[in-house]
């Protein structure tokens, strides 16, 4: 399916529709096409907008094949579901990924490992590359700590918090998509737990939320609590990983020996059923 202009984006009508109607959309980071088709089906039986994210390790480990067939399952859905690209951390790569042809819809233009003024530089020339191409771009002012399975440039560096004053200098290099730094934390969370600094993601959004869509990452072992105050704040998307690829794991394990047709069934409907619980926490269900 051809991609639309950009004043069409996918990516950007899902988001601002959420913007709109107060609510989230959950991005499902999907590793195989498993828990591609679990997030279309998750979407359509919740009649709910959805976000099918990708790692750069799906290129690197499958060329344009996983990316590919992704696109044909989000595209052909019969509600609203885009196509991302996540925490892509080399200008070659987004490069790259934006030149599939009616693959990605919006890219995360991930320079978080450089220093700030090399990323801002970076991060504008790679902004107006998608544009060209009407793929929406997200950039991470500050550096969100740690690291994810799939995300590997960023996992020994200190977190940066976002500052208001950050946000207004990465809003200007034409970004769509922010995802701030306000406490949250790719991967495990530790000893001192999940401690947001609700605060400054309100400063932010009362900064530059008129003009982006915000994203919450490390979202994983949140609760219906925490998500709706992320999203009272501003947020409108929300990367959940494990929380989905864990049910499919446990499949995997409790179902060992089992023909593997009905592991990857049973498996593909598991994350189905977390995906559906994400979109009613989120207040997505209902609203495509």
């Amino acid at each position: 399916m051809t991609r639309p202009p950009f004043s069409e984006n996918r990516s950007m009508s899902i988001l601002n529709a959420a913007k709109a109607g107060g609510y989230g959309v959950p991005g499902m980071c999907c590793y195989n096409i498993e828990s591609i088709i679990a997030t279309v089906r998750a979407a359509e039986a919740a009649r709910s907008p959805a976000m099918v994210l990708l790692f750069p390790w799906a290129i690197q480990y499958a060329g344009d094949s996983l990316v590919k067939a992704a696109a044909d399952a989000a595209h052909s859905a019969s509600v609203p579901v885009s196509l991302h690209l996540d925490h892509c951390q080399t200008p070659e790569l987004v490069r790259r990924a934006a030149d599939i042809p009616d693959g990605f819809d919006s890219i995360m233009c991930d320079m978080s490992h450089y220093e700030k003024d090399e990323n801002l530089k970076l991060t504008a020339e790679l902004v107006k590359y998608c544009h060209e191409r009407g793929i929406a771009a997200e950039a991470e002012p500050g550096r969100i700590e740690g690291g994810e399975d799939g995300v590997a440039e960023t996992v020994d560096l200190e977190g940066v918090l976002t500052t208001p004053e950050q946000a207004e200098e990465f809003v200007a290099t034409g970004i769509d998509m922010l995802a701030p730094a306000f406490g949250n934390v790719h991967g495990e969370y530790g000893p001192r737990g999940i401690q947001l600094e609700y605060e400054r993601l309100q400063s932010i959004n009362e900064a530059v939320g008129d003009r982006v869509r915000l994203v919450l990452h490390g979202a994983d072992p949140f609760d219906e609590t925490i998500f709706n105050k992320c999203m009272a704040a501003g947020v409108t998307k929300i990367n959940i990983n494990k929380g989905m690829n864990d049910h499919y794991a446990h499949v995997q394990k409790d179902m060992q020996g089992k023909p593997l047709t009905s592991v990857i069934e049973a498996g593909t409907n598991a994350m189905q059923v977390a995906i559906e619980k994400y979109m009613h926490w989120l207040g997505s269900a209902g609203k495509a």
